[in-house]
């Protein structure tokens, strides 16, 4: 009978842990990569506002701080990157029209410190 009941508890830790990693691999949250978002983006043009939708990059890049940071060896920091094109909108009413970025594709890239802060957050780990 305890064997019984000890086999019981083994399968029902099991069905919990199953349970568990399904929920966390279902979950989006924490996972890395790099993709396309939709997004809504204020433009103004003549004193008129309105709203475009758009694409924007975003997401997390895998990247492993060294154990020790030293002040001549470089570590290579991986970000959310894409082809970026530009369109242009109208305003009613407005001759000027305005230009706004629209993302074409995503990756993870080297960070390029001519356009992007490549360094530590002050406050992070």
């Amino acid at each position: 009978m305890r064997r019984r009941l000890c086999f019981t508890q083994q399968r029902m830790q099991l069905v919990v842990m199953v349970t568990v990693l399904a929920l966390v691999g279902a979950s989006n949250s924490c996972s890395f990569g790099c993709s396309l978002q939709n997004v809504s983006i204020r433009v103004e043009s003549c004193g008129k506002t309105e709203y475009v939708y758009t694409t924007v990059c975003e997401g997390q890049c895998y990247h492993e701080d060294p154990v020790y940071l030293s002040a001549t060896a470089v570590t290579e920091h991986y970000i959310c990157n894409g082809v970026w094109i530009y369109e242009d909108k109208r305003i009613e009413g407005c001759s000027v029209g305005v230009t706004y970025p629209v993302a074409e594709s995503c990756m993870c890239t080297s960070c390029n410190e001519d356009n992007t802060y490549c360094g530590r957050l002050p406050g992070s780990c």
